[in-house]
């Protein structure tokens, strides 16, 4: 199923060489010595990487860890400049941040449709012996040879684009609820790490929308990179709202406070992952409620996770669409305070 979804690549850049310069003299009738007549030779051709909206992955870069701008044509005779190298523009899907592999250094976050970013230039064009004419030389033969492309390693990683990052333990409904909410179309299944790449569904109001993630299921010790802990973290980088997303186990020794601890396990892995997390407005979603006999207790449970969390809770069945209006309405309100455009 996530096969085709890759969010990490490393590729070598190199952009195009300049073309050398000419040495030509004109060739005029009665004048058989004429001046010097060699044009400069092309620049070389730009790498350039450019977002496509079309693209959710980094997979084709895969197999393209090389990617070579065309070489400037050298300069010919009458002063005729060589043809400028062709630019290779390397399209790349929304959010992916592009990073010197040598230096560390970030070159672009590329999130814009359309964005682009020149991450190698090509050479200089070598100047033809027509410039190098003078008082004293009239017939130069000097030349230059074109200068060399840029070239570099690149570090491209992808973090999903998102409003609103589902996060919680693996098997906790994360995907069933994401398809309750939007046309999207996870895999579900009841095992844990049936999701292994982000999915993004779009949630439609009236006059409003939004985009949400579904990220795979975090372990303990996630944040220190247990199992796909920083491969998954970095989805969530960039969304506006967390919301936690807790399932009820009826079996569970703890029975329905489990929720509690699952929560304080979740929250305590986004949390070490970055300080700019502990920024970030959440909502907490208890899953499965129809698997519960004692509504009572679950009102409890509700209660008591709302005073440790200081969140607001939302008792919902994404299998059978209990308690999502309200849950949406919540998430809708809060992004309208934190973004304009919504």
């Amino acid at each position: 199923m996530g096969s085709r979804f890759v969010d990490r690549v490393k590729v070598h850049v190199k952009a195009g060489d300049g073309g050398r310069g000419c040495v030509a003299f004109r060739r005029e009738k009665y004048v058989p010595y004429g001046g010097p007549a060699g044009g400069d030779g092309g620049a070389g051709g730009d790498v350039i990487f450019r977002v496509d909206a079309n693209l959710n992955t980094l997979y084709d870069l895969r197999y393209r860890p090389h990617l070579i701008a065309k070489n400037g044509r050298p300069g010919e005779g009458s002063n005729r400049f060589g043809k400028r190298g062709q630019d290779l523009i390397v399209k790349v899907p929304p959010g992916t941040l592009l990073r010197d592999v040598e230096t560390g250094e970030i070159i672009a976050d590329l999130t814009e449709i359309g964005q682009e970013v020149v991450v190698a230039r090509g050479g200089k064009g070598g100047r033809g012996n027509a410039r190098f004419a003078t008082s004293v030389n009239r017939a130069p033969r000097r030349f230059e040879e074109g200068k060399p492309g840029e070239e570099r390693w690149i570090q491209l990683e992808l973090k999903s684009i998102a409003d609103v990052g589902l996060v919680g333990l693996p098997n906790a409904g994360k995907s069933t609820f994401l398809r309750a909410i939007s046309e999207a179309t996870p895999e579900v299944a009841p095992y844990a790490f049936t999701t292994l790449k982000p999915y993004l569904g779009v949630v439609d109001g009236d006059t409003w929308r939004f985009v949400v993630a579904d990220i795979p299921g975090l372990i303990e010790g996630a944040s220190e990179g247990k199992g796909l802990g920083h491969e998954f973290l970095r989805h969530i980088e960039r969304t506006s709202v967390l919301l936690y997303v807790l399932e009820i186990r009826p079996d569970d020794p703890q029975g329905l406070y489990s929720v509690i601890d699952d929560f304080l396990t979740v929250q305590r892995e986004v949390l070490q992952y970055s300080e700019e997390m502990k920024e970030k407005e959440s909502v907490i979603a208890i899953n499965k409620i129809d698997l519960v006999d004692s509504y009572e207790e679950l009102l409890e449970v509700k209660e008591q996770l709302e005073e440790i969390s200081q969140k607001p809770v939302f008792l919902i069945s994404a299998q059978e669409g209990t308690g999502i209006e309200p849950l949406i309405s919540e998430l809708h309100s809060i992004l309208r305070t934190t973004k304009k455009d919504l």
